[in-house]
């Protein structure tokens, strides 16, 4: 038997476990479950557990419905919460046809196509996130349409009497280590109420499984203390929204492909040319990495978050920012995206970003100019003589750039790109049919 199969069974049996809970994600990256116990453990692993796709968006047609769940035994937890008597650990799940292929509507098996494709090319994939979201407070249960109240009214690095979440932090952070997802910062961020847990670099598929736990711990804490977590991109209007800036290298077996300590800027040839991709493709892949109406609220130029495609070294109003790395570190040179959101799908938003970044080493893009000013300072007219092109503004205008993307297509498979653009172009007729609080004050008295 597989020797981390075995783990898994000796494990559940020694810590007596009752309830194994099987994860996956549908394709807009909502977290899916089911349980099992522990006497189906072997059979899940030999045959996987059987259930009706259909019934989960953007998974199966109804004629064609039945797929597996395979668990993925690297993957196993114990859950740190829930009843004492009753432990339970969890697992995420490959998603399989009944023949035993890949489910091309399963966001996770979209990951591992895109990873193996980097991997036939010697690359391995590596990201760390800066998971940004908000506290409010939730007096009756529950957000419904009521307007959020921050909890603080705290700003960037706050502590103690302005900070009351910080215990929320901290607890939040011991869950995380608690189940193996190491954490590398948290603290206070600009806005009230807003915070930020950095996640430690890991390998993209192991961080994907790791976003998708660590937005469930943030919300099953709180809800613990009578508090809302959310992870909406904008909540409040006039401050700074929440990002997953996300920082990435490729390594070639142990070494960092992006490093090269002999080029100005410590950057390597793969480096320049990820970058170039990126750069390139990133108005196709922003459907992806910021898919949400409410997302289009947070990138907006003149704000803090990134409007427009640039890169530089040290300067943060760049969609692309390459660190400056400390001294005799050379080989911890990486890049940071800063689109992203954290309401993305991480294996979808990852596999997007990777397809950009190859892009660039095959069709040798040139590394354009470095940005040395502050885009977010300068005007329109002045962005448009840098040759800036804008990032797109709606969820509307990102479908249409996204629609006729090849390498989007490639990358997320024919069944996961219609699926996607049909439900997201049905999410921006939803909210056009709306009439805003802000349209009622400003035109119902003056027309």
């Amino acid at each position: 038997m597989d020797p981390q199969k075995a783990y898994v069974l000796r494990t559940v049996e020694e810590r007596g476990v009752r309830l194994i809970r099987l994860w996956f994600t549908d394709v807009v990256g909502q977290l899916k479950s089911f349980a099992i116990s522990p006497a189906e453990l072997e059979s899940a692993f030999d045959e996987g557990m059987q259930f009706d796709g259909s019934a989960i968006d953007g998974f199966s047609r109804i004629q064609e419905s039945d797929v597996l769940a395979r668990p993925d035994p690297g993957s196993f937890e114990l859950l740190p919460w829930g009843q004492t008597d009753e432990t339970a650990a969890r697992m995420f799940c490959d998603i399989t046809n009944l023949d035993g292929s890949p489910f091309e509507g399963d966001p996770r098996q979209v990951l591992k196509r895109n990873l193996d494709r980097a991997r036939e090319r010697g690359f391995s994939f590596y990201v760390a996130p800066e998971m940004e979201f908000f506290y409010f407070a939730d007096e009756e249960g529950g957000m419904g349409h009521r307007a959020p109240t921050p909890l603080d009214n705290g700003s960037y690095f706050d502590l103690t009497t302005a900070d009351v979440s910080s215990d929320l932090r901290k607890r939040t952070i011991h869950t995380l280590e608690a189940m193996g997802i190491p954490v590398e910062y948290s603290f206070h961020e600009d806005s009230p109420s807003q915070h930020e847990i950095d996640l430690r670099y890991t390998d993209a598929l192991t961080m994907a499984d790791n976003v998708m736990t660590f937005r469930l711990v943030v919300r099953e804490i709180a809800m613990e203390r009578g508090v809302h977590a959310t992870f909406m991109p904008k909540p409040i209007s006039g401050v700074q929204g929440s990002g997953m800036h996300t920082h990435m290298s490729l390594y070639e077996g142990d070494s960092n492909a992006f490093a090269d300590a002999s080029d100005p800027y410590r950057l390597s040839k793969i480096g320049r040319g990820f970058i170039a991709g990126l750069l390139h493709h990133a108005p196709e892949i922003t459907a992806v990495t910021n898919q949400l109406v409410n997302s289009y609220k947070r990138l907006i130029p003149g704000t803090e978050a990134p409007a427009h495609v640039s890169w530089a070294r040290n300067n943060r109003s760049a969609l692309i920012r390459v660190p400056v790395t400390k001294s005799g570190k050379d080989a911890s040179v990486r890049i940071e995206f800063r689109s992203p959101d954290p309401a993305c799908n991480p294996y979808l938003a990852f596999s997007v970003i990777l397809a950009a970044g190859l892009k660039g080493l095959d069709e040798g893009y040139d590394l354009p100019e470095e940005t040395t000013t502050n885009v977010f300072e300068l005007t329109p007219a002045q962005r448009a003589a840098e040759g800036l092109r804008e990032l797109p503004q709606s969820l509307a205008d990102a479908l249409d750039v996204m629609e006729g993307s090849e390498l989007v297509a490639e990358a997320l498979g024919e069944h996961i790109f219609g699926w996607f653009i049909r439900n997201k172009r049905s999410e921006w007729a939803d909210y056009k049919k709306q009439v805003t609080p802000y349209e009622l004050e400003r035109y119902l008295a003056a027309w």
